[in-house]
Formats: C-alpha cells, sequence, structure tokens
C-alpha cells in the first residue's frame, strides 16, 4: 500500500519542494513524453561557463552495437596531466542524458581541475541489459586510452554518478575488475539502483508516490532487465548480487534517510569493507531520493560539494 511520507521526517529545506513534487506514475506509454519534459527542463536549465569547454563526441561502441555518445567537459586553460571522471547519469535506467548533469560536470571540473566524460548510454526497455552498461565500458576504455587528446592521467580516472548512475558505475567497476580492462582508481555510486529483489527493510518503507518508491523502482528494474527480470540476474546487471567484491576501488556514497536505496546502500558498503575496500558513507537525515541535485537548497549544495571533495582527494592528493 502506498502512503505519504510524514512531513515532519522530511528535511525542513526539503519540504517546500517536495510539496511541488507530483505523484507521478510510470508506464511505458508515457516513456516518450516523459523523456521530452525532462530534455525540455535541460534545455532551459543549461548555462555556458567561459572557463570550461563543453562539447560532444561519439566513440566505438560496444562490438556489433552503435558509436556512443559522449560530452566532454574539460578546463579551457589546460596544463599537464589532469585526473578524469567518467560521470553516468541517472534515471532509473529509462530517462535522462548527459545533459541533466551539466551543472554537477561543470563544477567538478571548475573544483577539481579535471576532465569529466559524461556517458549517453542506451536506455530500456528499447535496450535492456547489457548494452546500457556495455556502452558505459566503451567509453570507459576510449577514455582510457586516449590521455594525449584528453590530456588525462589513465591512472587517475575515476567513476560516479547517481541512482541508475550510481548502479551503472558500481557494475562498471566490477566489470573493469573481472575484464582486467582499464583500471578504476575511485568510484562513486550515489545513492545507487544495486539491487532488482527490493528485498531491504527501505524498499517496503518508502512509498510515496512523489518519491523514487517501491512501484517506480520495480518498473525501471522490469525495463532495465527485460526477459532477465525476477529469474536468473547477472551480478554486473544488479551489483548487490555480486558474491566477491574484492579489489574494487576505493569507493565514497552517499543516501538519504527516506531514500528507498538507503538500505542496500549501507549493506554494499558493509560488504565493501568487509572485503577490504576503503569506503566513506554520509547518511543524511530527513533527505529523500536525489536531494542533492536541488542546488537551491543549502543541503543539496552541501551534498554535491562533499561528492566533489572526495573525488578531489582521492585524484589529487
Amino acid at each position: 500500500m502506498e502512503t505519504t511520507v510524514d512531513i515532519n521526517r522530511v528535511h525542513p529545506e526539503l519540504r517546500k519542494g517536495l510539496s511541488m513534487m507530483p505523484a507521478g506514475v510510470f508506464t511505458k506509454e508515457g516513456l516518450p513524453t516523459m523523456r521530452k519534459a525532462m530534455g525540455q527542463m535541460m534545455i532551459q536549465a543549461a548555462a555556458p561557463d567561459p572557463s570550461v569547454n563543453v562539447y560532444n563526441k561519439t566513440v566505438p561502441g560496444p562490438e556489433g552495437s552503435p558509436d556512443v555518445r559522449i560530452r566532454i567537459y574539460e578546463p579551457v586553460v589546460k596544463s599537464g596531466k589532469r585526473p578524469g571522471i567518467l560521470y553516468i547519469h541517472g534515471g532509473g535506467y529509462i530517462v535522462g542524458s548527459p545533459e541533466m548533469t551539466d551543472f554537477t560536470c561543470i563544477h567538478m571540473v571548475q573544483e577539481i581541475g579535471c576532465v569529466v566524460v559524461s556517458v549517453d548510454y542506451r536506455l530500456s526497455p528499447e535496450t535492456t541489459y547489457p548494452g546500457p552498461l556495455e556502452d558505459c565500458y566503451a567509453a570507459l576504455r576510449w577514455f582510457a586510452s586516449s590521455a594525449e587528446e584528453t590530456g588525462v592521467d589513465a591512472d587517475r580516472i575515476a567513476v560516479a554518478g547517481g541512482s541508475a548512475g550510481g548502479g551503472l558505475a558500481a557494475a562498471l567497476a566490477l566489470l573493469a575488475r573481472d575484464r582486467k580492462g582499464p583500471a578504476i582508481a575511485f568510484q562513486a555510486p550515489l545513492y545507487p539502483m544495486l539491487d532488482d529483489r527490493n528485498i531491504t527493510p527501505s524498499s517496503y518503507e518508502f512509498t510515496d508516490k512523489r518519491f523514487w518508491n517501491r512501484t517506480k523502482n520495480e518498473f525501471g528494474w522490469e525495463m532495465y532487465l527485460g526477459e532477465l527480470y525476477k529469474g536468473d540476474v547477472p551480478e554486473y546487471a544488479a551489483p548487490a548480487r555480486a558474491a566477491d567484491l574484492s579489489g574494487l576501488p576505493p569507493t565514497f556514497t552517499l543516501v538519504g534517510e527516506l531514500d528507498l536505496f538507503r538500505d542496500e546502500t549501507i549493506e554494499y558498503c558493509s560488504r565493501l569493507l568487509r572485503a577490504g575496500v576503503p569506503v566513506e558513507l554520509h547518511i543524511y537525515p530527513g533527505c529523500y531520493h536525489g536531494f542533492d541535485m536541488n542546488l537551491n537548497n543549502e543541503i543539496g549544495r552541501r551534498a554535491e560539494n562533499e561528492i566533489i571533495q572526495a573525488l578531489k582527494r582521492a585524484l589529487t592528493g
């Protein structure tokens, strides 16, 4: 049964925003409209920065698949080898594009002095697993092999992303480890979408239709997994299923107290620690899924700054 969250549990800075959130319901038929609306919002929100060069490029995709569009953010003034961040946008595997995180990626370049590559992976259900993940791997492979073109130190590349982008970041770290592919120096899977099984207490607790709730989460997983849904799901599709987390990169993540993914994030971090992987986890009281994307609030700005500072410490020492 879906219920409305007790407003007293919500962080004071987020209450007004929550009151204006629509109680959305997802359907396959409604996806084109959702994507169009999100695209219009991103165009209106985009703001150029004279210190950061932003441009698009296509790179070779997975074998037998189309090329992958990437969006590159780099300092206009270049000097020496820079760290790199492969950024993967969220959207439940069903919506979104690199443009939706322009502000965050530009801010990373400003604060860290890095090059950011954001991946326009194919969306589901048109492309199911493993297509979107393989697109991200193709972008990582290009990034690591293009040091001369990008001015990036291939030994200092991190992967980061929120929600479904966090799930893809965690899956990409597993895939790169097991394929002995490009080395990933650090990972920041933020409030990541890790577990198709929806078996944690928080997956049952937060059912408010304004949130990314259980119903929406099940829809996103069904679209992404296709015929695999509720079947034999590989660990690279749902990283919470991975039996072995050893050898993964040092990790930073954060999650809100009122986030559906709270408990699976905590469990993932606990398992990383038991596997010997250094982890920094921040839990934000009274915050719901995606709260950090609202930079009009101090709590959102603080979360974004902590993400950037964690990446900066990891990549620049």
